[in-house]
C-alpha cells in the first residue's frame, strides 16, 4: 500500500468509523482516539492487509479499540469507586471516634480511666488494679459498668453510620 492509497482510504472511510465511535461512546475526542489508532495500525500492517478488505479491516480494528477504551475506562471507574469508599470509610471512622470520645465523656471518673487504660493501653486487669487501687474483681465490675454506659450513650450501631 502506498501513501497515496493510505490517505485515499483515510478520505474514504474515516468518517464513516468515526460516526460508528461516535455514537457508541458520545465522546468526539475519545473516537478521534480510536481513530487515529486503527490508522496508526493500518500504516503498521500496511503490507499485510488486502486492498479490498481495508474498510472490514478499519472498521474490526476500530471496534476492538473500543473495546478496549470500554474496559479500560470501567477498570478506571471501579478503581476510583473503590477509593471513594475508602475515603468514606475514614471519615465514617473519624465519626465513630469521635462518638466514642464524647460517650467516654459521659461515664464516672474511675470507669474512663479503667476503660482507657484496658482498652486503648492494653493493660491487664491486674496492672489496672495495682494502678488504680483496686481489686481485680472491681476492675471487672466497672469496665463492664462503662460499657454498658457506653453502649447506652451510642445506641445501635447502625443508627452511628
Amino acid at each position: 500500500m502506498s501513501p497515496q492509497e493510505f490517505n485515499q482510504y483515510i478520505d474514504e472511510y474515516s468518517d464513516a468509523i468515526f460516526r460508528f465511535l461516535l455514537k457508541q461512546v458520545r465522546n468526539e475526542e475519545l473516537a478521534r482516539d480510536i481513530i487515529q489508532d486503527s490508522l496508526e495500525k493500518l500504516w503498521r500492517n500496511r503490507n499485510q492487509v488486502m486492498k479490498d478488505k481495508v474498510k472490514s479491516w478499519l472498521f474490526t480494528t476500530a471496534y476492538h479499540g473500543l473495546i478496549d477504551a470500554i474496559r479500560k475506562d470501567k477498570k478506571r471507574l471501579e478503581y476510583e469507586k473503590q477509593f471513594d469508599s475508602a475515603n468514606v470509610d475514614s471519615r465514617q471512622y473519624t465519626d465513630l471516634n469521635e462518638v466514642l470520645h464524647k460517650a467516654l465523656e459521659t461515664l464516672p471518673e474511675i470507669q474512663k480511666t479503667v476503660v482507657l487504660l484496658r482498652d486503648y493501653e492494653g493493660y491487664s486487669y491486674d496492672e489496672i488494679g495495682e494502678i488504680c487501687n483496686l481489686s481485680e474483681a472491681q476492675v471487672k465490675v466497672y469496665i463492664y459498668r462503662a460499657r454498658v454506659g457506653m453502649k447506652k450513650y451510642i445506641g445501635k450501631l447502625e443508627t452511628v453510620l
